[in-house]
């Protein structure tokens, strides 16, 4: 195995196993994966290489991969269950996990041009997601990554030490202009409601595989810290939102047709440029079931008080109010 050492970072930009080489294009996430052919089946080691490259890299690319539909599920597959997204376009009950964007001037693109990670208003959210371009506009259309455990290193001390333990509410409320005001669109709309209510992650998260921490709330999908005045919870959202936005963070990608982009749901967030309408981009996604979201132990209730009085433990907070 050889490899060329970057002097700024401790991991080698260049290694090898299982006859795939990985050479890393970004200092905090990102790496492009070759000698490996993607419409094969994947053997045992080569599983255990990527799998390994997408924990260190948070983000893994493959190249000139002219993937078949099914040849894209049958390579998600080798990773876990896939998922049904609930409101992304998909092929029904053919093929419910397999997401197909396809906008062009009469399809605009929708809700993915905010810092995000996939669907963690699910109980558990996916945990690996893999995007595979079929065409690509002749300009534009790019995809950022942000590396989440960077933005939870990059906080301060004490910073770090005030968000261990606090939780957040995640909730599907980007989805809710999908539906219409009639009354039978806002039945659909409360059915949908209790299926995916809100969902309370740790603001830090421990990732599984490697053990690292890092930032779990993101602008699309959290909407407040759990028993927190809402003024408060408002301002350390905002203040953690924009670890996303740092450029040391970040990881641009640029499409071409038959590339693959495979990140780790668990470490990243990404925000999908929406520079390119009216051009077309036509995309196939799928994603890879995960499993609960591990955090630190749960902050101290009677730590996280009112500002304006502390009630007694049995006392009504709600002042008499209730639904009638």
């Amino acid at each position: 195995m050889s490899e060329r050492l970057n002097p700024s970072v401790a991991r080698p930009v260049i290694s090898q196993q299982a006859g795939i080489t990985v050479r890393r294009v970004g200092v905090n996430l990102g790496a492009e994966i070759s000698g490996i052919d993607l419409r094969q089946p994947l053997l045992d080691a080569q599983f255990e290489a990527l799998n390994q490259a997408l924990v260190e890299n948070e983000l893994i690319i493959f190249r000139d991969q002219d993937l078949t539909s099914d040849q894209l599920v049958a390579f998600g597959r080798r990773f876990g269950e896939l998922t049904v997204h609930p409101f992304a376009p998909n092929e029904g009950k053919d093929a419910p996990h397999l997401i197909k964007f396809r906008n062009d001037e009469t399809t605009p693109p929708f809700g993915t041009d905010v810092w995000h990670s996939d669907e963690t208003f699910r109980a558990e959210p996916p945990m690996a997601t893999v995007l595979v371009a079929k065409e690509v506009p002749a300009v534009g259309g790019d995809t950022m990554f942000a590396s989440m455990t960077a933005a939870y290193e990059g906080l301060s001390d004490k910073m770090q030490q005030y968000i261990s333990g606090l939780y957040a509410i995640h909730d599907m409320k980007p989805f809710r202009p999908l539906f219409g005001k009639s009354p039978e669109e806002r039945r659909k709309l409360q059915e949908f409601e209790l299926k995916y209510p809100p969902v309370l992650h740790p603001v830090v998260r421990i990732h599984p595989d490697s053990g690292r921490r890092s930032l779990f709330v993101n602008p699309q999908f959290t909407i407040a810290i759990d028993g927190m005045e809402e003024t408060e919870s408002r301002a350390l959202l905002n203040t953690l939102f924009q670890q996303a936005f740092v450029p040391e963070y970040q990881f641009r990608h640029h499409w071409e047709p038959h590339t693959i982009a495979m990140w780790d749901n668990r470490s990243t967030q990404h925000y999908a440029v929406h520079d390119y309408y009216p051009q077309r981009r036509y995309m196939e996604r799928i994603t890879i079931q995960g499993g609960p979201v591990k955090g630190l132990d749960p902050a101290d209730p009677s730590t996280v008080r009112r500002a304006k009085y502390v009630a007694p433990k049995g006392v009504d907070t709600h002042g008499g109010h209730k639904p009638h």
